[in-house]
C-alpha cells in the first residue's frame, strides 16, 4: 500500500479516536489529502463544499426532518402510539408489539431512527415497565425497532444514497417497504412467543365499539403517510414535492385540529429543524470533501480491482460487505458512512453485477443496525438515559432483536427479489 495511503488512513482514524468530529474528521483529512499530498490548489475544496450542498435532493432531508419535529412536539405520536395498542395490544406482548407497530408508522413519516427512538422509545419504554414486561426486554425492543426509520421510506439515507448512486429515488423507497414489514413480523413474533412463555397478563380485548373511537381520533395521523406515498407514486407530487406537502399537513393537523401546537411553537420547531438540517449538511459537505480525495486517486477503482482478482462470486462479495458495514456502523453514523462508503462501492456493484437499488437497501439496514451497536450506537445511549442503565446494560438488552435483524439482513442479501419486487411490479 502506498504510504500516503497509510498517512491518510492514519490521520482520520486518529481524528476520529481523539473524538474530533466527524465533519471536521473528513474534512482536514480529505484538505490535507488534496492540498499537500497532492498538490491541487485549496480553491478546489471551497469548490466542492459549495457544489456538495447545492443539490435539490437535499431538500427533502430537511422537509422530513422538519415533518418529524412537528410529530413530536404535538400529539400525533401519542396518537399513533394508542391505534397500535387497540390493534395488537390485547395479544401476549401486545404493548411491545403496539411499540413496534409505532416505530413503523412514525418511520413511514420521519425517516429518522433517532427521531423514532426519542419519539417513540421515550414514551413506550416506561410504559412497558409499568405494565409489568421486563426492563431489558423493554429496553431491547425498543431500542432496536427504531431501525424501522430508515428502512421503512422515507428514509433520509436511502435519500443521500440515491444522490450519490443516482438511482431513482422512488424506486429506491420501494425497496424498503417488504423488508420493513419482515422487521416488524419477526420482532412482534418473538415478543408474542416470549410474552407467552412468561405468562405475561394480556389486556382486555377491545370490540369495535371501543376501538372506533381510537381510530377516528387518530385518523388524520394514520392519514399522513397515505398522502406521502399516495401522491409519490399515484404522480401528484416528486418525493420532494411530498416532504413540503407532508409538513404543512402535519403543522395543520396539530395546529388547527388536534390543537395541541400553539402558533408559538411554530418557531421553535422550525429553528429545531434548522439546526438538525444544518448538522447533516455540514456532514455532507465534510464527507464530500473527503470523496473528492478519493476521486483523484481513483481509489473505489484500485479498491475494485483488487476485490475482483481475489474474489469471483457475488454472494460471497456480498456476505463480506455485509460485515464490513456492520463493523463500519459500530464506529460511524449513517450519514457519513454512506456518503464516503457508496461511491467507493458503486464500481465493485457493476462488476459483480448486484443491482444498486438492492444494494441500497442492504446498506442501510447494516449501517442502522449501527444505531444499536456499541461504542458508538446512539440509540444505546438515548434508552440507557430513559432508564439510567449503563452502556453495557443496554448493549446486552439489545442482542436478542439485533440477531433477528441481522438473520433478516442475511435473508434479504440471498433473496434480492425481495428487495426488488415493489419496484419492478411498480415500474416494470
Amino acid at each position: 500500500m502506498d504510504s500516503s495511503y497509510l498517512l491518510i488512513l492514519a490521520i482520520l482514524l486518529g481524528s476520529l479516536a481523539a473524538t474530533v468530529p466527524v465533519f471536521m474528521a473528513l474534512f482536514f483529512t480529505g484538505t490535507f489529502g488534496l492540498v499537500y499530498l497532492l498538490g491541487i490548489d485549496p480553491q478546489i475544496v471551497i469548490e466542492v463544499l459549495y457544489r456538495s450542498m447545492d443539490k435539490f435532493a437535499l431538500v427533502v432531508v430537511m422537509f422530513f426532518v422538519l415533518c418529524g419535529n412537528i410529530m413530536t412536539t404535538g400529539s400525533i405520536v401519542e396518537k399513533l402510539i394508542k391505534t397500535a395498542n387497540v390493534l395488537v395490544g390485547f395479544l401476549p406482548g401486545g404493548l411491545a408489539m403496539a411499540g413496534i407497530l409505532a416505530c413503523g408508522f412514525f418511520g413511514a413519516i420521519s425517516g429518522s431512527t433517532v427521531a423514532t427512538v426519542v419519539a417513540i422509545g421515550g414514551f413506550m419504554i416506561p410504559a412497558l415497565v409499568e405494565n409489568d414486561y421486563d426492563e431489558k426486554f423493554s429496553v431491547g425492543v425498543m431500542t432496536t425497532a427504531p431501525i424501522l426509520g430508515v428502512v421503512i421510506p422515507p428514509s433520509i439515507a436511502m435519500i443521500l444514497y440515491a444522490m450519490v448512486s443516482n438511482d431513482p429515488l422512488e424506486e429506491l423507497f420501494l425497496t424498503g417497504f417488504v423488508p420493513g414489514l419482515m422487521i416488524m413480523g419477526a420482532m412482534s413474533l418473538y415478543a408474542y412467543l416470549v410474552c407467552k412463555k412468561k405468562g405475561l397478563k394480556t389486556i382486555h380485548r377491545p370490540n369495535l365499539k371501543e376501538a372506533l373511537p381510537v381510530i377516528r381520533e387518530s385518523i388524520w395521523a394514520l392519514f399522513l403517510p397515505v398522502l406521502i406515498f399516495g401522491g409519490i407514486y399515484s404522480g401528484m407530487f416528486t418525493a420532494n414535492e411530498a416532504a413540503v406537502v407532508a409538513c404543512f399537513y402535519a403543522f395543520f393537523v396539530e395546529i388547527f385540529i388536534h390543537r395541541d401546537m400553539k402558533l408559538l411553537d411554530v418557531k421553535r420547531v422550525i429553528v429545531s429543524s434548522a439546526v438538525t438540517s444544518a448538522t447533516l449538511l455540514i456532514i455532507v459537505a465534510g464527507a464530500s470533501v473527503f470523496g473528492e480525495y478519493l476521486t483523484f486517486e481513483q481509489i473505489p477503482n484500485k479498491i475494485a480491482t483488487a476485490v475482483v482478482s481475489s474474489i469471483s462470486s457475488p454472494w460471497v462479495f456480498l456476505l463480506a460487505v455485509n460485515i464490513l458495514l456492520l463493523i463500519i456502523g459500530m464506529f460511524m453514523d449513517i450519514i457519513s458512512a454512506t456518503l464516503i462508503l457508496t461511491p467507493i462501492f458503486l464500481p465493485l456493484l457493476n462488476k459483480f453485477g448486484i443491482n444498486t437499488m438492492h444494494f441500497g437497501l442492504l446498506m442501510t439496514i447494516n449501517l442502522g443496525i449501527g444505531y444499536c451497536t456499541p461504542p458508538l450506537g446512539v440509540s444505546l445511549y438515548i434508552s440507557g438515559a430513559t432508564v439510567n442503565r449503563d452502556l453495557v446494560y443496554v448493549s446486552k438488552a439489545v442482542m436478542p432483536f439485533l440477531l433477528i435483524q441481522i438473520a433478516i439482513l442475511l435473508i434479504l442479501t440471498f433473496f434480492p427479489d425481495l428487495v426488488l419486487f415493489l419496484p419492478r411490479w411498480v415500474y416494470g
